[in-house]
């Protein structure tokens, strides 16, 4: 089963007379597995927490339910739904501890989405000047799969004026699905390939749909004759086609 290392990546740049802060780094961990399935059969499940830092790792956990909004983005609010514990741990150095989570509500005919975020407590420092203490976290993705479940996705709408192409993906399932990469490809009268872009995805919950869009540079976008799209899912693959003409193109 695979697991997930949490790291962190900061990146500044100095600028001449600017106090740069002490930065207190705390431990990395990671976890395993990186999400939870539940259904009718399963309603409970394990997740080990490794740390792979140099110093104790105190962490806190929190369940929210996780949904997306009209133009899919992600919204999180506080739940009961899931049931944890512990709910704060410390765990030393090359250390490993279970976390434990179930789920309260049963199965229905849509699945539910849930995330439960594990947060470093980063502990005082003492160093001279400010002391800034970076925190981490990762959310595990827990999912309520439904009764019976049907995985479905469509390209709703492709519009491409002034160069800006707009393509939108609905799940019109469900149960969530996850966009891996969105595929463009234009190609002249001639049949030749004369641009490529690929774009990047996300999850995509039951019954969302998520508008994503790219410029197309003008030159370029006058010489494509039709424009190729595959949207490429854990699941399944959707695919479009666009007729374009110049004055898709003009400003």
């Amino acid at each position: 089963m695979r697991s997930h290392p949490i790291k962190k990546i900061l990146t500044f740049s100095i600028l001449p007379f600017l106090f740069i802060p002490i930065l207190a780094f705390s431990g990395e961990f990671r976890v395993t597995p990186i999400r939870l399935d539940f259904d009718r059969g399963t309603r409970s499940g394990t997740i080990t927490i490794f740390n792979e830092g140099k110093e104790r790792l105190n962490v806190q956990m929190k369940a929210f339910e996780w949904t997306q909004d009209a133009s899919g983005k992600d919204q999180y609010t506080e739940t009961n739904d899931i049931i944890f514990f512990p709910k704060i741990m410390s765990i030393e150095k090359n250390e490993e501890k279970i976390l434990r989570a179930g789920i309260r509500i049963p199965a229905t005919t849509k699945e539910k989405t849930y995330r439960l975020f594990i947060e470093e407590i980063p502990e005082p420092r003492k160093a001279e000047g400010v002391n800034v203490a970076i925190a981490i976290r990762f959310g595990v993705p827990i999912f309520v799969k439904p009764l019976k479940e049907e995985i479905k996705g469509v390209i709703e709408k492709i519009e491409l004026s002034r160069g800006n192409l707009n393509l939108t993906v609905r799940n019109i399932g469900n149960a969530h699905f996850i966009i891996q990469a969105i595929h463009l490809k234009g190609k002249n009268v001639k049949g030749e390939e004369v641009f490529s872009k690929e774009l990047s995805g996300w999850y995509l919950l039951a019954g969302i749909s998520r508008l994503h869009s790219t410029t197309i540079p003008e030159e370029t976008c006058k010489a494509i004759s039709k424009l190729d799209i595959e949207v490429r899912t854990d699941r399944f693959n959707l695919n479009g086609k666009l007729d374009v003409d110049q004055a898709m193109c003009m400003p």
